[in-house]
């Protein structure tokens, strides 16, 4: 009777740190990885967005499964471009490209005619801002949510920010407004409320290119609403690229494009796609019957 307490803590504990170990193996693999996209010893300082952003017969694979396929494409600055298509088309590929999460396998991407890959890669990731889907906060207050990875920011700045992307209001009906902590992963707050901080966090940024990756589909209709108001607030006079499943939130695109199989199988405005009745007035007339 006096053994076995301390020989099930013994056993306890031998588990306890077998586990440990196996977590710890699992790290050390991610830390001791290669890092895959590599900077150049000379790149160049790239401060500022002031012309286009274009793909040049731009291809690209995972090992050996073909996504993009000889895409070209000119983003000038000021334009909004949507991208469009089926799931597995290629549309978050192509703009995970231009930061350079991934580089091309084929063609080159140029900024202001500087490839991206001889551009310094934090300069080149400081011009874009990203909205995705799946919003990534922080176990922390909402204002640092809004300031992270800026210095000496200061409140009427993140406020200002928050206005724009509609979310002061319900800030301020939390219990300690911008002090308020949001818990792991944003968990305290709502689908709409997270999206709405993360577009507050780009606003704040200010970046010339903005990026949105489904930014609202896994939102219901009231919060997607708010949502897109705060995103049109956003994209005014700004770069922007919009993936979108929801073909009525793009509309308005000045160039909307097409990809199937990662190529570019339509492009132009909602009238000039619509009129030619193609896979694009397909998807329309689908979503409509929804």
């Amino acid at each position: 009777s006096q053994i076995i307490p301390h020989a099930k803590t013994f056993a306890q504990g031998f588990y306890a740190i077998q586990k440990g170990i196996a977590s710890a193996d699992r790290v050390f693999e991610i830390l001791d990885a290669e890092e895959v996209i590599e900077e150049k010893p000379n790149a160049i300082a790239i401060n500022t967005f002031k012309k286009e952003v274009v793909y040049r017969n731009v291809g690209f694979q995972y090992a050996n499964e073909p996504v993009l396929n000889g895409v070209n494409l000119t983003i000038e600055k000021g334009k909004l471009i949507a991208l469009v298509g089926e799931s597995g088309g290629g549309k978050s590929t192509m703009v995970d490209l231009l930061p350079r999460f991934y580089d091309v396998t084929s063609g080159e991407i140029l900024v202001d005619g500087i490839n991206v890959k001889d551009c310094k890669i934090n300069d080149l990731r400081g011009l874009m801002g990203i909205v995705s889907q799946e919003s990534i906060l922080f176990n922390d207050t909402i204002f640092n949510n809004i300031a992270f990875g800026l210095h000496n920011v200061s409140e009427k700045d993140v406020i200002a920010a928050a206005k724009i992307a509609n979310a002061h209001e319900f800030i301020m009906e939390t219990e300690n407004g911008y002090q308020t902590n949001i818990g792991d992963r944003g968990g305290n707050l709502s689908g709409g409320q997270r999206q709405r901080i993360s577009i507050a966090r780009a606003v704040l940024a200010n970046p010339p290119i903005l990026i949105l990756d489904e930014a609202t589909s896994s939102l219901d209709t009231e919060s997607e609403k708010l949502v897109q108001n705060a995103l049109a607030n956003v994209m005014k006079d700004r770069t922007s690229i919009v993936i979108a499943h929801r073909l009525s939130t793009i509309q308005h695109a000045d160039e909307i494009i097409v990809l199937k199989k990662g190529e570019i199988i339509e492009r132009g405005t909602h009238a000039e796609l619509i009129k030619i009745e193609g896979a694009y007035k397909r998807l329309q007339d689908m979503q409509s019957f929804e």
